[in-house]
């Protein structure tokens, strides 16, 4: 084997360019969300095609507003991919609502559309495909089987990735985007919710900031400043603060430089490791641009050198950080209590949390790094 080095799973993109950003909010002493969060949020708007973009704590808290201003509760179902991030069916518990898990297609990693046809109830409130890895979810086959139930987007890897011409966030009712560092662009933590429906960007807005009639910049900045607003809603402390805005604002800017860039690598990753008959790498078809958050490939085990987990072992001691590409949340205890599932209920998602393995893609990597990863899976 070559020289080991030590190459993360993933590493935020930052710099002098960040740390200026946030000096601006530091010396005016407006720190909370304000004029930074609102550029970010007409920047990423901009970005995405759509009409308005609300800046948020997470995209776990931009999925929980998401389904309470589309007045998921108690009685309602919504139905989610059984392989994501255990938050996507958190916040449906959030709500008082009932989980109803889909299984995936492995090729993808998303959303079965075949299984979601027999899901679909006379409760189904949202259907919250997930954009897994930053590939979007077929939305038109989606929408062609529930044309009528609400999508919310669970876009927390697929900041800038496309579908059929349009972006990540302005395919279904409303969107949710993750800033979390192993996203593409980074505000440490952060989220964003988009959406083209005037009425519902009004709500969020409110439902983000205690449910108050005006923003706290509004206030400040009004006639009045010290007339408390009105509440007419139940609504949460979700705001993002100005000096992750901040950030945000360089980071948005960088977005189609990043993925480009994992594009190439992305690229390079398929051809060179195509010749291992054991190690299934991503499929992009026609009419998609992959946001490349991750890059996950599938082992098979019954022509590996090892189990997945043996072979993670292995490019561990070799310095490659490696990971399964997320969980199957119906074999999480919590869920396997509380909803009384067999794991093989959702074999692609099941297949998924055992079988999947994401190596390292990311805009900190040099060209040595990514033949580095290429040699020693070559070696196995």
């Amino acid at each position: 084997m070559s020289e080991k080095r030590n190459i993360p799973i993933s590493l935020p993109v930052t710099g002098e360019e960040e740390w200026q950003a946030v000096k601006e909010p530091l010396m005016t002493g407006w720190i909370t969300a304000g004029p930074k969060v609102r550029e970010f949020e007409q920047l990423f708007a901009e970005k995405h095609g759509v009409k308005h973009a609300i800046a948020v704590t997470s995209a776990t808290t931009a999925l929980h507003l998401a389904l309470v201003a589309l007045g998921v509760g108690k009685g309602d179902e919504v139905i989610v991919p059984a392989f994501t991030w255990v938050s996507t069916a958190n916040i449906v518990l959030y709500c008082g609502a009932r989980v109803v898990f889909v299984d995936i297609d492995t090729a993808t990693f998303n959303l079965d559309v075949l299984d979601l046809e027999t899901k679909i109830t006379s409760k189904t409130k949202a259907i919250i495909p997930v954009h897994l890895f930053g590939l979007c979810a077929d939305i038109d086959a989606i929408k062609a089987i529930a044309p009528n139930i609400p999508i919310v987007e669970d876009g927390a890897c697929a900041a800038g990735a496309m579908y059929k011409g349009k972006y990540a966030g302005n395919l279904g009712d409303i969107g949710c985007f993750s800033f979390h560092p192993r996203k593409s662009i980074t505000t440490g933590e952060g989220g964003m919710l988009t959406t083209n429906d005037d009425g519902i960007a009004e709500k969020l807005s409110m439902l983000r900031n205690h449910g108050a009639s005006v923003s706290e910049e509004q206030r400040h900045h009004g006639p009045k400043p010290y007339i408390l607003p009105d509440f007419n809603m139940v609504g949460y402390n979700y705001r993002m603060t100005d000096l992750q805005g901040a950030v945000g604002v360089v980071q948005i800017k960088k977005l189609d430089h990043f993925i480009s860039e994992r594009q190439n690598w992305a690229d390079f990753y398929i051809k060179e490791l195509a010749g291992i008959d054991w190690l299934l790498t991503p499929k992009v078809e026609e009419g998609y641009k992959h946001g490349w958050q991750s890059f996950v490939t599938f082992v098979d085990e019954s022509k590996s050198p090892g189990t997945r987990n043996e072979i993670m072992e292995k490019l561990q001691e070799a310095g490659i950080s490696t990971r399964p590409g997320t969980h199957a949340v119906h074999m999480l205890n919590y869920y396997k209590d509380l909803m009384k599932v067999d794991e093989n209920d959702f074999p692609g998602a099941k297949a998924a949390n055992n079988y999947s393995m994401a190596i390292p893609l990311h805009n900190r990597m040099s060209p040595e790094d990514y033949e580095y990863v290429v040699n020693i899976l070559k070696s196995l």
